[in-house]
């Protein structure tokens, strides 16, 4: 982080409204598209106005061991997480005992599949199983986190995790063949 980045990180603790601005300027793009990963548009943003409402209110326990936009990034997925629960997304607790892991990184696809097609292909995922595979794949919480972000047991990430990769390969599977023929 720059020293002026710094400096404005600092004014913004003294309540320094144009500071703010700055900030928000700087980083409510990447934050928009964070937001909506998890909501529709007019979602997204009202989560990511929240988001820094939240992140200006509560700066004073910014640290600097970590960069602004890192601890920005985990407020505004908070903030999504905390709306889909108020819309009762439910994220069922599993008590599947024989329930096989495989490994969890094994994430390749045929390398005719593009980004965008998998990125899309994870859009139409049940909600449930789309928070987890987009909270572990592209912002890489481990189970643990996951867990606690959503408030579910670690057994419970790793199945929606599990479930939602299954039907992810099923699904691109299914649109690389059709493409085929």
């Amino acid at each position: 982080m720059s020293k002026d980045h710094n400096l404005l990180i600092e004014r913004c603790k003294k309540g320094d409204e144009k500071a703010m601005m700055q900030i928000y300027d700087a980083y409510c793009g990447a934050m928009f598209q964070i937001s909506c990963r998890y909501l529709n548009d007019e979602d997204a943003k009202d989560a990511m106005q929240d988001s820094f409402i939240k992140a200006f209110s509560n700066i004073e326990s910014y640290q600097p061991e970590f960069t602004f936009g890192s601890w920005l990034k985990r407020i505004v997925i908070n903030q999504c997480i905390d709306q889909l629960k108020k819309k009762r997304l439910e994220f069922v607790e599993t008590d599947l005992i024989s329930l096989k892991i495989e490994d969890e990184n094994d994430w390749m696809f045929s390398s005719e599949i593009s980004k965008q097609e998998v990125l899309s292909a994870i859009e139409t995922l049940d909600h449930k199983y789309q928070v987890v595979v987009k909270l572990y794949l592209i912002e890489g919480y481990d189970h643990e986190e996951i867990s606690s972000i959503l408030e579910i047991p670690v057994k419970t990430s790793r199945t929606h995790l599990r479930r939602g990769k299954l039907k992810l390969r099923d699904l691109l599977k299914t649109q690389y063949n059709e493409a085929r023929y």
